[in-house]
């Protein structure tokens, strides 16, 4: 039964929203008509009774293998892969971000392009936790706490996942603010100089001088699962949106492509950031 690997999405699962809820009545309809019941089904289609529960009740964003297989068996002749199209543009709450943690671990490929602060996967200690203590609604020390052990456990990727391409885009501005003061500034630089000293790692500083790039739309994250599926992450002050719709995700790879060229080499982002943190 396959509840993991590349098609599992359900770590922390999203709060139902009005297209996943749709889509699983939609799938459920199928499933009841072509006479199966679910625990008759997830041996047909390789997946546990749990999955197939969990899509009918609009709690799992379906992959795209549980969706082909379904097709195949419940005879859908395609109405169910046209309805998952849908499912992309939904945009979803801040939880959709576990989704996104879910898919990272397997990821093949990471691209991150942000211009509000250092992403997550290169921040240091002090730095998240100074994110943390000023976030507003205030949050309390447990759940400060909390949040910097989840932030620094996804840290890991980066060593854990060798094989993995990282590739960032980062304002340099985001650099020059002085958040948590000028020692943990150095401290977060040193970090990711040290971060892209890895393999797998490149980082880029998108200068000042660039009046104009490709990224003025917001901050965005890409990924290239094994199955070579890509998905993507644009996230906002009270909302976030998960994509998969292939149009889309393909205006951000051109977006990021863009980015790539427009920023300084890896090399020439290493000199900035060491310039950057002579002068602190």
């Amino acid at each position: 039964m396959e509840d993991s690997s590349t098609d599992h999405y359900d770590s922390g699962r999203p709060e139902p929203s009005g297209s996943l809820r749709t889509f699983g009545a939609v799938y459920q309809a199928f499933r009841e008509n072509a006479g199966f019941t679910q625990e008759s089904l997830a041996s047909a289609i390789g997946y546990s009774t749990h999955y197939i529960g969990s899509v009918e009740q609009g709690r799992r964003l379906p992959s795209r293998k549980f969706i082909d297989r379904s097709e195949d068996v419940l005879g859908a002749n395609g109405v169910l892969r046209k309805a998952a199209k849908r499912l992309s543009k939904q945009p979803g709450l801040a939880r959709w971000f576990r989704e996104w943690a879910e898919l990272e671990k397997q990821a093949i490929s990471l691209y991150t392009y942000e211009c509000r602060l250092v992403p997550g996967l290169l921040q240091t200690e002090a730095y998240a936790r100074t994110l943390f203590d000023n976030r507003v609604p205030l949050l309390s020390e447990e759940e400060v706490e909390i949040q910097v052990a989840a932030r620094l456990e996804r840290q890991k990727l980066l060593r854990d996942r060798p094989n993995t391409t990282f590739s960032f885009v980062i304002d340099e501005h985001v650099f020059m603010r002085p958040t948590g003061g000028a020692d943990t500034v150095r401290g977060l630089i040193d970090h990711v100089l040290e971060c892209m000293a890895l393999r797998n790692v490149d980082v880029q500083v998108m200068p000042l001088n660039r009046g104009v790039h490709a990224g003025l739309n917001g901050p965005m994250r890409l990924l290239e699962t094994p199955d070579n599926q890509w998905f993507g992450y644009c996230e906002g002050q009270e909302s976030s949106q998960f994509i998969t719709d292939p149009q889309t995700i393909s205006t951000l790879y051109m977006r990021y492509a863009k980015l790539l060229s427009q920023a300084l080499t890896p090399e020439d982002s290493g000199s900035l950031l060491k310039q950057m943190r002579g002068a602190l």
